[in-house]
């Protein structure tokens, strides 16, 4: 098993910034990849950004990239979300989840934190 609790979230001014932290426990060593979804009110959750949990390789979606930087601590167990130049339309929940091997799908999720970007 896996925990994720995700915080950071909370309310900015289009242009502003907020950095999300997801911390894991449990059999973190069992993990491969850890990924930043979104879903915002009547939306289909969208994968926003992922790391490989070892090598550190990463992957964003074509709407945040150069804005949104993934990293992680693996000495903390964290993954970080740095986002920057926030939209009104980057409003959502976000959550992060683990994949435990490639191919699999995202075996474990986050309870989300609330992102809300004002025009």
């Amino acid at each position: 098993q896996v925990q994720l609790v995700e915080s950071g979230g909370g309310l900015v001014q289009a242009g502003g910034s907020l950095r999300l932290s997801c911390a894991a426990s449990g059999r973190t060593f069992s993990i491969s990849r850890m990924g930043w979804f979104r879903q915002a009110p009547g939306k289909e959750r969208q994968r926003v950004s992922a790391i490989t949990w070892n090598v550190g390789s990463t992957s964003y979606s074509d709407s945040v990239k150069g804005r949104f930087t993934i990293s992680r601590d693996n000495t903390k167990n964290t993954v970080y979300l740095q986002m920057n130049s926030l939209k009104p339309e980057d409003t959502a929940v976000y959550y992060c989840a683990a994949q435990l091997g490639a191919g699999r799908p995202y075996d474990y999720w986050g309870q989300g934190t609330q992102v809300t970007v004002s025009s």
